[in-house]
């Protein structure tokens, strides 16, 4: 039931001659200032301890002092508000706060719109045509970075001592950078803990994807608390599994398969693309590593000679894209490909797709943060199956997990 039965209603629609929506737009800004003014009534008669028109306490004390004058923007537009002063100048009101000229809750809304991807243009004419107010540019910047305090925090905050799985990934977009346009790198980890819940664990900006820099990134993570990965989930970037090996030198390293076929299909005429892709899938999908590599001896006979790069590029990285089939079905299935991660990756294009060139680095990283938060509100249960997986990988590293377990 409202605030309101329908015949008290119909009542107030008599009574203030409402005929448009544009009456009851009025209407509702005037007794939206009206409940205000009262508010902050009510808040001075609490502070005081007598009512206004009432008698003030024996012994003298603090007392009212009239009135003042104050404008403030509304989700109706512009209201004039009469904010009670005290005689000592103690009174802090909560409703309308001093300095506050804003009660839409403006902040939010650009900081909501903003992390849907929306232009800066588009949140202008948006607050314009809602509230009829004209927020500026500057205004919108100067709200969003607000957030870069809470992005340092969340950037620098301490990590679980260990994880079960790690993912490492870079999506790539057009930045600003001293007049010129600037493809830039922003590396991404993703890490599944103990308990199976999935944790963006940070992104790094920087030019272009190299491996000397992913070794900042691990470094970062070591020092942010993380003692132990047992399976890391990286691409096919030379130098990658190196730099993971320096810094976890007992983390298992599964390379991703999905990256291997992309990088095999460049070598191939498109003419053969689809026969050549029927003829790799029986490696990667073979029940043990002995079967794939009998069908990697099937797949050399009939394509070697014509694309011999091929070949050598998966024995070359066999160490690291077979890691996966000493596993059980549960954990090779989570780990071989980087999905998850390129999952969240999508989600991300999905938002930012509208932006062709951010104009700086903060500006990305802004947008980014605040999709991403967006996005782990919805990472509210454990990884499928993952009472089962556990179980699996501490067969596989029975000291490791148990000592994380406890």
């Amino acid at each position: 039931m409202g605030l309101l039965s329908k015949e008290q209603l119909r009542e107030l629609i008599k009574e203030k001659t409402l005929v448009t929506a544009a009456d009851v737009q009025d209407m509702l800004k005037e007794m939206f200032a009206d409940t205000l003014q009262e508010m902050l009534e009510a808040e001075l008669d609490t502070e005081l301890g007598y009512p206004k028109n009432g008698s003030s306490p024996e012994g003298g004390g603090n007392r009212r002092n009239g009135h003042t004058k104050k404008t403030v923007r509304s989700e109706y537009g512009e209201l004039e508000l009469e904010v009670p002063r005290d005689r000592e100048g103690e009174f802090e009101p909560a409703v309308v706060k001093k300095r506050q000229k804003d009660v839409t809750g403006i902040e939010e809304q650009i900081l909501a719109l903003y992390a849907k991807g929306v232009s800066v243009r588009d949140i202008q004419a948006h607050l314009n045509q809602l509230y009829g107010i004209d927020v500026s540019p500057t205004l919108i910047s100067n709200v969003t970075n607000r957030i870069m305090p809470l992005i340092r925090d969340w950037q620098s905050r301490p990590l679980q001592r260990a994880y079960a799985v790690v993912f490492f990934d870079a999506i790539h977009y057009k930045v600003k950078q001293e007049g010129h346009i600037v493809n830039k790198a922003v590396y991404m980890v993703i890490g599944i803990d103990f308990d199976g819940n999935k944790d963006v664990l940070g992104m790094w900006i920087d030019e272009h994807e190299t491996s000397k820099f992913w070794l900042t990134v691990l470094n970062e993570l070591k020092n942010r608390g993380v003692e132990d990965i047992l399976i890391c989930c990286v691409d096919n970037l030379t130098g990658f599994s190196e730099a993971i090996t320096a810094c976890f030198p007992d983390t298992e390293i599964q390379k991703c398969v999905v990256h291997q076929i992309r990088n095999s299909v460049r070598y191939v005429s498109y003419k053969d693309t689809k026969k050549l892709l029927a003829d790799l899938k029986p490696i990667y999908t073979a029940p043990t590593e002995d079967a794939a590599l009998s069908a990697m001896e099937d797949f050399e006979k009939i394509w070697g000679a014509r694309y011999p790069l091929v070949v050598q590029s998966w024995r070359r990285n066999w160490g690291e894209i077979a890691t996966f089939f000493k596993y059980p079905p549960e954990i090779r299935k989570l780990i071989y490909t980087t999905n998850m991660i390129e999952s969240y990756n999508r989600q991300l294009r999905k938002v930012t797709k509208g932006k062709a060139v951010f104009s700086n680095d903060e500006s990305l990283l802004k947008m980014l943060y605040l999709v991403t938060q967006d996005v782990m509100l919805r990472w509210t249960g454990r990884i499928h199956n993952w009472g089962q997986i556990l179980l699996q990988l501490s067969v596989y590293f029975p000291d490791r997990v148990k000592s994380f377990l406890q």
